[in-house]
């Protein structure tokens, strides 16, 4: 199995990714499966996090603040956005299942103490990117223009036979504006759950060369490379993504072998 993909578990606690575990410095990722009533609590320590509710709906608190019966889709394929809730660093965050409910944890480091805040689906921007077979849909729960110290968090769900993440793309070279450096985190869910989808994870000189099947709930991490996805006719893909780095924006460089796929 590739040292890049981390495989689903059974039970409350689906998949955890730590910079510890990945060997990076950045990104943290974490997703849970909440019985309605079950609780969760943690403590973000010196890293900011952004709770997204993926299904179901979940009582929160941090900050002093509460948001209750926050979620509002049953499936991560349902034309809709999801609730989120931003928490700074040093905070103590309740979270407590109203309904069967799935939520990701995303994290990185932070400095700024900031209050933490509901993020609302109606502010997030939703767009449609590539045609034809590359066609997916986008939605920027935690974009570059949200305040936040390193975090960006964004979904994105790819048509049954369709390629995402596509022509194959990088960003992990400090080389604005025309690259910055991310690690990224692909959470993947697949529908109807039984499927599967393809990722490879690539650099240029092959150092990284990673092929991988993954299947519902499984991460892919990229540490580096280029990092397309493509879906299988039958079923449709999702990814969540969690990107940070050195500096809080994203540019990235196209693969040059296939950029001349974006003049088709």
């Amino acid at each position: 199995m590739s040292p890049l993909l981390v495989k689903a578990r059974a039970g409350s606690a689906i998949v955890e990714v730590t910079p510890e575990s990945a060997g990076w410095t950045h990104v943290g990722f974490a997703a849970h499966r909440l019985a309605a009533g079950e609780q969760l609590t943690l403590e973000t320590g010196s890293r900011e996090l952004c709770l997204v509710v993926l299904t179901g709906t979940v009582t929160v608190q941090a900050g002093g603040q509460t948001w209750e019966a926050i979620g509002n889709r049953q499936s991560v394929f349902e034309d809709v956005s999801p609730y989120a809730v931003y928490v700074p660093l040093e905070t103590t965050v309740g979270i407590t299942a109203v309904s069967a409910a799935e939520v990701a944890l995303c994290s990185a480091p932070a400095t700024t103490h900031r209050p933490a805040r509901l993020i609302d689906p109606q502010s997030m921007m939703r767009s449609v990117r590539g045609k034809g077979a590359n066609t997916r849909y986008v939605c920027d729960i935690l974009p570059q223009t949200a305040e936040a110290d390193g975090l960006l968090v964004v979904e994105v769900v790819t048509p049954s036979g369709h390629s995402s993440s596509y022509p194959p793309h990088k960003h992990d070279s400090d080389n604005i504006p025309l690259e910055s450096s991310l690690e990224e985190t692909y959470y993947h869910r697949l529908n109807p759950e039984q499927g599967f989808a393809y990722q490879r994870v690539y650099t240029d000189d092959r150092s990284i060369d990673e092929a991988m099947a993954v299947e519902n709930h499984d991460v892919v991490m990229v540490p580096r490379g280029y990092h397309p996805v493509t879906v299988p006719y039958g079923y449709d893909g999702y990814y969540l993504n969690v990107m940070a780095g050195p500096k809080r924006v994203w540019h990235f460089k196209n693969d040059p072998a296939h950029d001349w796929l974006m003049t088709k």
